[in-house]
């Protein structure tokens, strides 16, 4: 009988999607203070801010990705939740360079921390209009929906972060080449956040946008119903006219004496 390989790592989800999501929402649901004072340059300062929090977020994934084998895929979310919390920060302290701190809502961190990641779970809760993101206040059950799928791609994610641990220096290097990058996205993101406009459009409950979809099919039946009316009016007048001229052309004229 042949051996099973040592070195061949079992095939297993390091973190559930569903543990992802949870944590997303626990994260989000505050929005952590700034110290940073607006300034005439917002653009240069935010900037430095990323740099800074790239190299920090680099620096601590690199570092929970030392531990080797299945006892650092016990580091996979403590490494997620240290990386969002550091660019959750970076987050709020653009936005105070830019004066825009008290716009600042769970959906701008959402938007601004895995637009990357995942841009087609926002699709339903941001909408471009020129050069003004409507944001779409979120009810629990629109955020839970963003949240899951999410949580799927950080979960795909972290599948590869997973067999990194079996490469613990190799490894390291990666993930934590991979936390400087992904830290630059978010701030690339939130730069062009506030640089712009944003606008909110609240949204009462999850049904709301299927219920006036209907409302508004209603609404147009009886301008419909006009318009055809109208028009059966004018086609009829135009043939009762064509049939007049008609009958004038037949009728015989009289010679004239």
């Amino acid at each position: 009988m042949t051996k099973r390989s040592e070195n061949i790592p079992a095939v297993a989800m390091p973190v559930d999607h569903g543990r992802i999501a949870q944590a997303v929402l626990d994260f989000v649901s505050q929005v952590p203070p700034s110290h940073v004072d607006a300034g005439t340059d917002p653009a240069g300062e935010a900037r430095k801010l990323a740099t800074r929090a790239a190299q920090r977020a680099a620096l601590t994934a690199g570092s929970l990705a030392l531990p080797p084998g299945p006892l650092g895929w016990l580091t996979l979310l403590p490494e997620l939740v240290a990386i969002w919390k550091i660019q959750g920060q970076l987050v709020s302290d653009i936005a105070a360079a830019y004066g825009r701190h008290a716009t600042l809502g769970r959906e701008q961190m959402l938007w601004c921390l895995f637009r990357h990641t995942a841009a087609q779970a926002f699709r339903d809760l941001v909408v471009r209009m020129g050069d003004r993101l409507v944001f779409r206040r979120m009810s629990h059950g629109v955020a839970q929906r963003v949240a899951q799928q999410v949580g799927v791609k950080l979960t795909q994610r972290t599948a590869g972060k997973g067999l990194s641990r079996w490469l613990p220096v190799i490894g390291a290097l990666g993930v934590g080449a991979y936390a400087y990058y992904d830290t630059g996205q978010v701030a690339s993101t939130a730069i062009a956040l506030f640089e712009g406009e944003i606008a909110m459009e609240d949204e009462a409950t999850d049904d709301a946008p299927r219920k006036t979809k209907p409302a508004r099919r209603g609404a147009k039946k009886p301008v419909a119903a006009a318009v055809a009316g109208v028009a059966r009016k004018a086609v009829g007048k135009a043939a009762g006219a064509a049939r007049k001229a008609a009958r004038r052309r037949k009728t015989p004229r009289t010679p004239a004496e």
